[in-house]
């Protein structure tokens, strides 16, 4: 089922005028390949309640889009979070490259204490080439804390060989946060996290598709499968279905883009923004965790010019997003907005997505 407001949004009119208000489909490129694109396609719009976006990745069908478009709808229709905090910190994302081009990548995110490194790209075959990335990173910037994101890239047994060589660098428990879903089955991270703890391992466990691509995300909690959770306001369905699962799961969480446009980006930030720190999370981070919400940085250019809401503060400055809503520069918006082929390939999904919401109901 969905909430009442979305299934009356979505069964009052096909008119999609009406329900992505001067949508446009913009595409930006991106100055490395991540997820395997080197250009980054979205839907933005402007709703009642502010521009949103609808991004799912080009791959994604429609039962699994049509939560992207969920969590768009409310964005642009509905009040977003209160925050309790003006601004977020923001994690630096390291993609899966040679070692040469990290201090380029780590220059694209001044301020920022906290890097996420991307690695199993080539599975346990490339852990040399992912442990000179991490040692590369180290080396670039000694005094950020850092993050490992698998995406579920390991079996098992290579996780734990994995978790045995991360153990082993420099100083691993003074700096490692955590690994970020090293295998695929929830049932398979509740046994590594088993695993790691009677071996005495400094490494914590995150979830991230075990929660925006389950059924039941509260299934890591139930299982002790993980020490942190990773949300995503529009893969999750929108802010409040990921403030749910955050409450419901009662373990400490990071909020996370899905490479959105800096339209997208400021839902992860007022949904990051509004959730409090609890002691388990300040005895992690020792405060409120960096996001995963400086992705801006992957793109040659975005279709937002600074902050739209506070004059001469940069939006991702200072290792800072700030926690309000942004809009289109129109130069920007214009320069890069796509073909009319491409603008009906985006209207036929939205519809897709609008009937699989409408089962739903």
């Amino acid at each position: 089922m969905i909430p009442d407001w979305l299934a009356e949004l979505v069964t009052g009119t096909d008119d999609l005028d009406a329900l992505l208000p001067q949508r446009r489909v913009v595409e930006l490129p991106m100055i490395t390949r991540f997820r395997g694109i080197t250009s980054r396609q979205a839907v933005v719009f402007r709703g009642p309640a502010g521009w949103s976006e609808f991004s799912p990745f080009l791959e994604y069908a429609a039962p699994e889009a049509a939560r992207w478009l969920a969590g768009a709808l409310e964005f642009g229709h509905r009040p977003a979070p209160e925050p309790l905090r003006d601004a977020v910190p923001l994690n630096g994302t390291i993609p899966d490259c040679s070692p040469d081009a990290v201090p380029g990548l780590i220059a694209r995110y001044p301020g920022a204490g906290t890097f996420k490194i991307k690695i199993a790209a080539g599975g346990i075959a490339n852990l040399d080439t992912d442990l000179a990335r991490i040692r590369a990173v180290r080396a670039h910037a000694p005094a950020a804390r850092l993050r490992f994101d698998a995406n579920a890239g390991y079996p098992l047994a290579a996780a734990q060989q994995l978790c045995v060589a991360v153990a082993a660098l420099p100083e691993a428990a003074d700096w490692l946060e955590y690994i970020e879903q090293p295998v695929a089955a929830v049932e398979d991270l509740a046994r590594l996290r088993e695993w790691i703890a009677d071996r005495g391992l400094p490494i914590r466990i995150a979830a991230d598709e075990s929660i925006r691509k389950a059924e039941d995300p509260y299934r890591v909690a139930a299982l002790g499968a993980a020490d942190v959770v990773i949300v995503k306001a529009q893969p999750l369905g929108g802010a409040q279905h990921a403030a749910d699962v955050v409450t419901g799961c009662g373990l400490p969480a990071v909020v996370s883009s899905a490479l959105e446009t800096g339209i997208g980006l400021r839902a992860g930030a007022l949904l990051a923004a509004s959730l409090p720190v609890d002691a388990a999370a300040e005895a992690i981070f020792a405060g409120p965790p960096a996001c995963g919400l400086g992705t801006g940085a992957l793109f040659t250019t975005d279709i937002i010019a600074g902050d739209t809401h506070r004059d001469g503060d940069d939006h991702l400055g200072g290792g800072l997003l700030s926690a309000w809503r942004a809009e289109p520069d129109p130069e920007l918006l214009a320069a890069h907005t796509a073909d009319a082929e491409t603008h009906a390939w985006w209207d036929a999904r939205v519809r897709d997505c609008l009937s699989e919401l409408r089962r739903q109901v």
